[in-house]
Parts: structure tokens; sequence; C-alpha cells
């Protein structure tokens, strides 16, 4: 419960210092003046912007305002400008949420998502969980992404691989964009499974391990990015540009397969047949 009340004290302080006044439409006349001492909004600023009373709002911030109303959560939202996903994290950190998985257990795949993958033999798939670890894959995902195989099973983490894989910044061409996206993704399930103990212990890995991470993680930024482009690089082809889609289980919405497709005609297409074989020879 503390460290909810902490993540959503922090969140709320991070967007506030985002919204300048000028951009709430504050100004003179609105009875707020005088030198400010911090960034971006008031607490009571952001009250009035919502509606509600600055004591209200304060019980809030700090964990403590009860019971709250979806049209309060809403005016909130809207008077900070949250997105989407930062929406659905402010209701998760107010509300609470009940992890559907014990942190103990561990995440399965069923036999037929084992076999959708490997059905995608010509380009690389796999499946991910909760904390962003990956629960199984296909011979070119583990080709192109690492060797799932011969890593220990805490490692077959998409965060562990990014942060602290010194070959993931080679890997991923534009690293610092899937930085960020991973830190958001993150923050996203934390909000969702708060109380998720081998997910915290991960926060702290990477905390301690990558003052990278620690930078980004201070932003307060939630996204889920569940399909785009980008470019990978693997020693043997070079630069692949592929597309990504990621498709929820119906039946577990904490694991998804992540596919990544090349344009047809491209050298990317071309370059995965080419992997795809080398992976089938040496199978």
């Amino acid at each position: 419960m503390r460290d909810r009340q902490l993540e959503l004290k922090e969140f709320l302080r991070s967007r506030r210092a985002r919204i300048t006044p000028e951009m709430a439409g504050i100004g003179r006349g609105t009875g707020f003046s005088g030198r400010r001492r911090v960034p971006g909004l008031r607490r009571e600023e952001l009250a009035q912007l919502a509606g509600v009373s600055i004591d209200y709002y304060v019980r809030l911030e700090q964990g403590r305002g009860g019971q709250t109303s979806s049209e309060v959560l809403e005016a909130l939202a809207d008077a900070l400008r949250l997105d989407a996903f930062e929406r659905a994290h402010l209701f998760a950190l107010v509300r609470g949420e009940e992890v559907r998985l014990p942190a103990e257990q561990e995440q399965g795949v069923r036999p037929g998502v084992q076999a959708l993958l490997k059905a995608f033999g010509h380009v690389p798939a796999y499946v991910i969980g909760r904390r962003l670890e990956v629960l199984a894959w296909n011979d070119l995902a583990r080709m192109l992404i690492a060797d799932f195989p011969v890593l220990g099973e805490e490692q077959r983490n998409l965060a562990r691989l990014t942060f602290l894989d010194t070959s993931a910044r080679q890997r991923y061409v534009h690293w610092q964009k899937k930085a960020l996206d991973t830190v958001a993704f993150l923050r996203f399930d934390l909000g969702r499974h708060p109380d998720d103990v081998r997910l915290r212990a991960l926060l702290e890995e990477l905390r301690a391990g990558s003052g990278d991470f620690r930078r980004m993680w201070s932003q307060h930024d939630v996204r889920n990015v569940t399909h785009g482009s980008k470019p990978l690089y693997h020693p043997l082809v070079g630069t692949l540009q592929v597309s990504f889609e990621t498709l929820r289980l119906p039946d577990d919405p904490d694991q998804a397969v992540v596919v990544y497709l090349p344009e047809p005609g491209t050298s990317a297409a071309v370059d995965l047949e080419l992997l795809a074989a080398k992976g089938e020879i040496h199978g």
C-alpha cells in the first residue's frame, strides 16, 4: 500500500510539473500570483482546475483520498492533459488493482501458443509476459533478439537485456527510443500490479545497474507501444527495417505474442529468409 501511495504522489507531482500556468490558462485575475517556487502547476491550481478542494487534492496526492469518484479522476486527468495510458495508470494507482498472478507463480505458455510461434518460421516471434519476461520464442527471435536458451531464466527479460546487456545498444539501432518505451511500459505495469514483489525487485536491480534507467524512470512516463516499426541489427546481415505487432492473448491479458514483420520484397525480407535458413541448418 505504501508503495502505491508513493508512486501516486510522485506520478501526480511529475504530471503537474510539466503543465505550465500558461498551458492551463492561469494568469492574472485567477487569484494566483507571486513568485513560483515549483515548476508547473501548484496543488491549489490543479485543485481549482479539477473542481475539488485543495484539502481533498492533498489527501488524494498522499494516497488518502478514500473512494475517489470516476468524475473526479477524469477531471484531474483532463486538467493534467493525461493521455489514455497515463489516465489508466492514474485510475490503477488511486483505486488499486488485484494482481492477477501471484508474484511467486511462474507464467506458463500454452502448447497452442508454442505451436503458433513455430508456425511463424520466417519471421521473429516471441511471447512476452509480466515484467517484460520472455516466456517463449522461435528460432529467428533467438537469433535476432537474444540467445534465450543459453540465458538463465532470470535473464530472459527485455528490460534487463535493454539496460544491462551492452550488446543491446548495437542490436536496437534506436536504443534511446527502445529504452524509453521499455521504462514507460514498466511504469504502466507497476500501476496495474503495484504489489508484485518480483517486479519491484527488477526495478531495484535496474536502478542499481543503470544510470540511464534511473534517469528515464524519474520522468514518470507511461505508455504501452503495441505496434510500429524499428531497425534491428544482426552481425550477419546488418540492419533490418521491420514492423512489429503485439497480439494480446484473450485468456491471459498479461501475455502477448510479439511478431516482427519485414515489408515483402525488401532486403529485410531476404535477410530474414537467410537467417531462417541458417537457423534450420544449425538447428
